[in-house]
């Protein structure tokens, strides 16, 4: 079978779902794959900034690596702009979607709300911001996550003169993220939450 037969799913047959399902799994695991081209995609898409899109996300990245972030920590930082070119007005949210069956809810919840927190930063020069719209989620259990997230390696990665890492650094950990069993119990560590930083892995990273 190269196609299915139906024009509506309703008419499908247990045959031809089953080649369905098996092409779709497939499918999946290219995700990395296509992740890794669309962050290269964002060269092309905001600018304004010293650096490009690519280059703050590869940044944010480089900056959690070099703190002895996890690979959880250090995915989530790649890819939490990738929805910038194709859903502008809620590209955290996009972001945390793709993450949430691969990497932990405390990293999933911090890429999906670090465009609240970013507000802190600049919210009070623009008409109709809110610079504490971060506030909205004061008493979640990640709430000092997600501010040291865009502390450390979100709002301060936009420097040209950073020693930035290169994509195909991060390619392997992101093809391990999403080679991971979706939504299992022990990727996602519901209400766990690890440090952003780990001083003793730092200074391991330090010397490579």
């Amino acid at each position: 079978m190269d196609k299915v037969r139906f024009t509506q799913m309703k008419d499908g047959t247990k045959e031809e779902y089953e080649f369905l399902t098996a092409h779709e799994i497939d499918h999946t695991k290219h995700t990395a794959r296509r992740l890794l081209k669309a962050l290269v995609d964002l060269d092309e898409g905001l600018s304004g900034y010293q650096i490009t899109r690519l280059g703050h996300s590869v940044q944010s990245a480089t900056r959690a690596w070099r703190d002895g972030a996890d690979t959880d920590w250090v995915v989530a930082a790649l890819l939490h702009d990738i929805g910038d070119i194709y859903a502008p007005y809620n590209h955290d949210e996009y972001a945390a979607t793709i993450l949430k069956p691969f990497v932990r809810e405390q990293c999933t919840w911090c890429v999906q709300t670090h465009g609240d927190f970013q507000m802190l930063y600049y919210g009070h020069h623009l008409d109709g911001f809110d610079q504490h719209k971060r506030d909205r989620h004061v008493g979640h259990a990640y709430f000092d996550d997600c501010a040291e997230f865009c502390e450390r390696w979100d709002q301060a990665s936009f420097d040209p003169e950073y020693d930035d890492l290169p994509l195909s650094f991060f390619a392997p950990m992101v093809e391990e993220v999403f080679a991971r069993e979706p939504y299992a119990a022990s990727v996602i560590r519901s209400g766990e939450r690890l440090p952003l930083t780990d001083s003793a892995v730092a200074a391991e990273r330090a010397q490579m």
